[in-house]
């Protein structure tokens, strides 16, 4: 009934609090959708990770914008909030008082998203059980990795795909420049 990707982002977000690994996955699944069939709730959701994952690591003006964009995607599509199996108006709360945390510059604290859908909290709990985790932690503040895992991930493979597009552009130029001359 509810996507892979939509519990392991769970699974993340209330498990291992890897926020980032939250906005992979689903973005991932987001992106799978041809263009003109894309949820906006999905991104509401990788916002929400997003923003936690700046609150974390001290940005809270980044952390700020992100929110304030989930919360308005939150409220334009409550619908959508309540088919994923969370309480749209319960979510919209914590959101909105965490906005306020951030705003007066609080301290990080782990936030639980609202399930509603007993479906959704039963699948959510064998998902945790085959991964022999419990169904909730606090974030560990003491993992630098998780923290900071957007500059310490290993990017050798987007690096190589970098200088291999590079040098397929500098080919097509020395061969464009040859048909020319």
């Amino acid at each position: 009934m509810y996507p892979q990707s939509y519990l392991d982002y769970l699974v993340q977000f209330h498990v291992d609090r890897d926020y980032f690994e939250c906005h992979e996955i689903l973005e991932e699944y987001w992106k799978s959708a041809p263009p003109k069939e894309r949820r906006p709730v999905w991104v509401g959701l990788i916002q929400i990770a997003v923003a936690l994952y700046h609150q974390r690591r001290g940005n809270q003006s980044g952390a700020i914008k992100m929110l304030t964009s989930a919360i308005s995607l939150v409220e334009e599509h409550q619908g959508d909030i309540q088919a994923l199996g969370l309480d749209s108006k319960a979510l919209h709360d914590l959101l909105a008082e965490r906005l306020d945390d951030m705003k007066q510059g609080k301290a990080y604290h782990s936030l639980s998203l609202p399930i509603t859908d007993q479906s959704l909290q039963q699948a959510y709990e064998q998902a945790c059980a085959i991964r022999n985790t419990p169904k909730e932690r606090a974030s560990n503040m003491e993992d630098s990795y998780l923290l900071n895992k957007h500059t310490l991930r290993d990017r050798s493979d987007v690096h190589a795909e970098r200088l291999r597009q590079l040098q397929l552009r500098e080919e097509r130029r020395t061969q464009q420049s040859d048909q020319i001359s």
